[in-house]
């Protein structure tokens, strides 16, 4: 293998910011910060805004416009004469 070539492979942190839950898996995303873990070893931080555990497709939280009371319909019947045009 060469030296020099490949990246940095190691394990990170991933913080979930949304929720503060944190994951460690290998990874080569460049970081600047760290932080320190409950086992005493000192890992990069990577910051995320959403992870699967705040995403609301994977919680089950996510809404269906379908689902909605028939906000779609409303819509069309509210505007169904904008569209029609006068001469």
């Amino acid at each position: 293998m060469k030296e020099g070539i490949h990246p940095d492979y190691r394990e990170v942190v991933f913080l979930d910011m949304s929720n503060n839950t944190q994951f460690v898996i290998r990874s080569c995303a460049s970081t600047k910060e760290k932080i320190k873990l409950e086992d005493g070893r000192e890992l990069p931080l990577f910051k995320l805004d959403t992870s699967s555990e705040s995403h609301p497709f994977y919680t089950g939280t996510q809404k269906s416009v379908d689902t909605m009371g028939g906000r779609v319909e409303k819509f069309r019947n509210k505007f169904a004469r904008v569209g029609v045009a006068t001469k």
